[in-house]
């Protein structure tokens, strides 16, 4: 495919990226060119695919080649702007809509996958709303970031972020990226996230009471079980903490979060809904 030069993109765009408003852009046409190969690969439908971060539309343009419709999201007013121009004619044609606003507030249409180079400073926000919709998503980030999203119990990454990643979907670090193929570089190393959603294999009460639980008990990681139930009642809304330690056994209540497996945490979101009052 003759795609648009991420380089030439820039220059017409009058932009060369400012760090302090979380702008990287993506100018590497290898690593560019591999990212929809990632939900190709896997068969995801891209009948209608969501990109978060536009930009210069470096990877909207790959994302055409591949999706029947496109809606991008870009705050910046004028790199919106520039994306009209640019792609004047996919717009005219149905095939991308160009929304000018902050990913966490906009009201995002229905879509089918999302594949995006994420400003990094809303990381942990924007994969929280994405998640729940079960597509598959491609996603930039940190490699911090994304090692603590994919991280296994036990590991020293594994942590709120990875029990909420492993709920709604199976998650992999498909390709660290280097600094290198960013203008401007950041300051960090990053890496390709991607899911494949999927129910998880236990029941929880509902997601918002698991989440709420996790959450409280992760500001504790370093305590037992037992004392961060005991600790955090006032995050996991529980008025009885002390009948979810009596009920749920001492193999349980001895663990610390890292050590704890989704489904051990999806036990106590059930007991907490049955004896703890909540």
């Amino acid at each position: 495919m003759d795609y648009r030069d991420p380089d030439a993109l820039l220059a017409r765009a009058g932009v060369g990226g400012n760090p302090d408003r979380d702008q990287h852009f993506l100018i590497d046409d290898r690593v560019l060119d591999r990212v929809p190969t990632y939900a190709t690969e896997i068969d995801a439908d891209l009948r209608h695919v969501l990109e978060v971060g536009a930009g210069t539309g470096a990877l909207t343009d790959r994302l055409l080649a591949v999706a029947d419709r496109v809606t991008a999201i870009e705050r910046d007013p004028e790199l919106a702007a520039f994306l009209r121009e640019e792609f004047a004619a996919e717009i005219d044609a149905g095939r991308l809509t160009v929304l000018e606003g902050d990913a966490l507030e906009v009201e995002l249409p229905e879509f089918t996958a999302s594949i995006s180079n994420l400003p990094y400073g809303i990381s942990s926000e924007i994969v929280f709303r994405l998640l729940p919709r079960g597509v598959p998503l491609v996603l930039m980030f940190q490699r911090e970031f994304a090692d603590r999203m994919a991280a296994d119990p036990g590991s020293d990454d594994y942590g709120r972020l990875s029990v909420t990643a492993g709920h709604y979907a199976d998650v992999e670090v498909v390709e660290p990226v280097p600094k290198e193929a960013f203008r401007p570089p950041p300051a960090v190393e990053s890496a390709i996230v991607r899911t494949t959603p999927r129910e998880p294999d236990y029941a929880v009460p509902d997601d918002e009471a698991f989440m709420d639980l996790v959450r409280a008990i992760f500001t504790q990681r370093r305590k037992t079980i037992r004392n961060a139930i005991r600790n955090t009642a006032h995050i996991s809304g529980l008025s009885d903490p002390e009948a979810v330690v009596d009920a749920a056994g001492e193999d349980l209540m001895r663990k610390r979060a890292g050590d704890m497996t989704p489904a051990e945490f999806a036990k106590l979101a059930r007991l907490a809904a049955e004896v703890g009052d909540p």
